[in-house]
């Protein structure tokens, strides 16, 4: 990732929380540690954040509309193909006619492709896959009201009981920060308080996920695996990782394996 790339993260990230801790901005930017706390010097040197010890600091206090996480575009050429390949993958899951909820990111996106000619309910926070949907398909769409955030192009509700509460879907699809053997984790706890409520709406929980996820971490855990009903994702997955979804009773879908295995 580039320095600039860096510094652009650990600055949304310290305007997200009172403090971003060294190991949060590891995970976020994938960095080192050492190159983490040489990007916070060089930040505070230049007046754009504050350093404290075992992190760093906003030196005003956060206004709204922000997230700790890469931004949609940031994300959105990473694993393009293996995302493309994901995405294919589980709009082969979906019947016509049926509902389901396709939570914001930049895997479930590539789903709108493959959606074009279908007939389905949608319901998403994702403003791309809202628009897609809207002007390339005729799939019926209903889009959570609440906060825009720019950075990730979704909409959150602040509120306990709003239009999500009352939506009912075969299945929800949705990607994560990371998969380990705690659950599925995320980057922002606002973002676990909204996609808790979709969940909780849906009967099955889809996830999309390149093999990089894996090894992704966070702070934050939105659920068990034993919540998740099937993980969709590219041959780079390991043997232990194949175990530990099973172990948890998770289905699995390896896009491109058997093309993989006849070669």
């Amino acid at each position: 990732m580039h320095e600039r790339e860096r510094h652009r993260l650990i600055l949304n990230a310290v305007q997200s929380r009172a403090v971003a801790t060294v190991g949060e901005l590891v995970a976020l930017t994938a960095s080192s540690e050492a190159t983490v706390r040489r990007d916070i010097a060089a930040l505070d040197s230049a007046g754009r954040l504050r350093r404290v010890r075992g992190g760093a600091e906003a030196l005003e206090p956060s206004g709204p509309g922000t997230l700790l996480g890469r931004s949609f575009r940031a994300n959105e050429t990473l694993h393009i193909e293996k995302k493309r390949a994901i995405a294919r993958a589980a709009s082969a899951l979906c019947a016509d006619g049926e509902p389901i909820i396709i939570n914001g990111g930049t895997t479930t996106f590539q789903m709108v492709h493959a959606l074009g000619d279908r007939r389905l309910q949608v319901f998403t926070n994702s403003f791309p896959i809202a628009e897609h949907l809207l002007h390339h398909s005729r799939n019926g769409v209903m889009i959570q009201g609440g906060t825009i955030y720019r950075e990730q192009s979704i909409i959150l509700s602040p509120f306990e009981n709003d239009v999500s509460r009352h939506f009912y879907a075969r299945k929800m699809f949705m990607s994560s920060q990371g998969i380990g053997p705690q659950g599925l984790m995320e980057a922002d706890p606002l973002l676990i308080q909204a996609e808790l409520k979709l969940i909780d709406q849906a009967d099955e929980l889809i996830v999309l996920a390149d093999s990089s996820k894996f090894s992704g971490r966070s702070s934050f855990i939105l659920c068990p695996l034993e919540r998740v009903t099937t993980v969709i994702t590219d041959p780079g997955i390991t043997a232990e990782n194949r175990q530990m979804l099973a172990d948890a009773g998770v289905g699995l879908i390896v896009v491109g394996e058997a093309e993989a295995s006849a070669a």
